[in-house]
């Protein structure tokens, strides 16, 4: 019943935007979107302009039954995200959809995209169809339980989730609304991926024994200029609001590199490259091991290292290993050659997937069509085309949220194993701790007032 009203209420936001779109001026004419009349049209609200945010933000922009009607950041704009070089922020992510908009247009004109500081704005306007979270991690689960209560389908950037606890939450809110969430783990759209991925389903590597998977290093210039020892606070950049940006999360003074792109290798924003980069490798692993809705139950720590001082107290060395239930181990460390990658090894081949390159052992199973019998995985090509077909249809999108979720909590198990220095066992079912008190209370992060869930 919850997906009928959802649905209904879906037609009704178009038949408004179309109305909307026919009395105001500021509104993309229809001719811009060729044969997407404006009822036809997603409306976006684009949450976090940062380095991911522009890039989630013009893919959205490349198809033309969407229409970005907002943005929002609590940073005017300014420079030094993931290089000292981009200079981002709300009015540069509003001039970026205005420039988009206005070169399609006779006059050359446009200046339509409202820019925003606070999310709740753009949650407000019942003629915005669905929200872009890409925001750093601690904002993720207030903005999606937030935006699914508001009736806004969702598309949030990965890692789902700061803590465990947080995804189950953001889980039963997506579902009790009815709401379409899909999880950035783009790589499911990846066809390469996924074509590793069935031949480990579908028995072609015979019986799977060990899942490697791999996370990338700090980026050289991060690791060079890292504040180490005693660090100093630095001034906050005018227009941007460090108090919102922190939120929920402890006060802390301010540091550029607490912020931007480099706030992932902080534990109270982030889980450093573990959840980063391990929030693809390791999603590709559940996918290959059909464990989307369960996990494994044990996991430990491999000789992974932290930061002895300095800001980033996030793991500089990833390395930490899971058992299924089945007895299949998974492995994951820092690879110091590549960012993403997952090799599924079985009792006859092996098969790989990652930024390093595509194969497998024997090479005869590259040529070999594993979805015409036995499982055929989810197919999508295109992340972003997948969530806007999704919201139009209320299918389940690749990722969804209970799947992003499950991915996210590997990678938070291996951080809390990696931080406890010892071996933890786990009850996917329960998704608690056994018999381990100290672990438990790591699955949840006090929300500083007055944040909440």
């Amino acid at each position: 019943m919850a997906v009928k009203i959802n649905r209904r209420e879906f037609f009704r936001r178009s038949v408004a935007a179309t109305s909307l779109a026919m009395a105001a001026p500021l509104y993309v004419p229809a001719s811009v979107f060729g044969a997407h009349a404006p009822s036809n049209r997603i409306t976006l609200g684009c949450i976090g302009m940062g380095n991911q945010g522009f890039q989630d933000m013009r893919g959205f922009l490349q198809l033309d039954d969407v229409q970005v009607l907002a943005v929002c950041d609590v940073n005017k704009g300014c420079l030094g995200y993931k290089d000292r070089k981009q200079f981002r922020g709300r009015e540069p992510g509003k001039k970026l959809v205005d420039d988009f908009y206005a070169d399609k247009q006779p006059g050359g004109t446009y200046n339509g995209t409202a820019a925003y500081h606070d999310f709740r704005d753009i949650l407000a306007r019942d003629d915005i169809d669905a929200v872009l979270i890409v925001t750093p991690d601690h904002w993720h689960a207030i903005m999606t339980i937030r935006a699914a209560q508001a009736g806004k389908d969702i598309y949030c950037e990965k890692p789902l989730t700061l803590t465990i606890a947080e995804g189950r939450a953001m889980a039963e809110a997506v579902r009790r609304q009815g709401v379409v969430l899909q999880t950035g783990s783009h790589e499911r759209s990846n066809a390469k991926a996924r074509f590793v991925c069935e031949l480990a389903r579908n028995g072609y590597l015979g019986q799977i024994k060990r899942v490697l998977t791999d996370v990338g290093p700090m980026n050289d210039y991060l690791q060079r200029s890292a504040p180490k020892g005693t660090w100093q606070p630095s001034p906050i950049p005018d227009g941007f609001d460090y108090e919102t940006w922190l939120g929920p999360a402890p006060w802390a003074p301010y540091h550029r590199d607490r912020c931007f792109y480099s706030f992932r290798f902080i534990l109270d924003y982030s889980g450093g490259q573990t959840t980063n980069y391990g929030a693809h490798s390791n999603d590709l692993a559940q996918w290959g091991l059909g464990m989307d809705d369960s996990g494994p139950i044990e996991v430990e720590d491999r000789a992974s290292h932290f930061p002895k001082d300095g800001l980033f107290d996030a793991p500089s060395l990833v390395h930490f290993g899971a058992r299924y239930a089945n007895n299949v181990e998974l492995i994951c460390k820092t690879s110091l050659h590549q960012g993403v990658g997952v090799r599924f090894i079985g009792t006859e081949g092996s098969a790989y997937w990652g930024y390093g390159g595509f194969g497998a052992e024997p090479k005869s199973l590259l040529t070999v069509n594993p979805s015409t019998q036995g499982i055929r995985l989810y197919r999508s090509s295109n992340h972003y085309r997948n969530f806007i077909d999704c919201v139009k249809t209320r299918a389940e999108p690749a990722v969804p949220i209970e799947v992003g979720h499950r991915s996210a909590t590997v990678c938070h198990l291996g951080n809390i194993a990696m931080r406890l220095k010892r071996k933890l066992k786990w009850d996917p079912s329960r998704e608690q701790f056994i018999d381990d008190d100290q672990a438990n209370r790591m699955l949840t992060k006090p929300l500083r007032t007055p944040w909440s869930l």
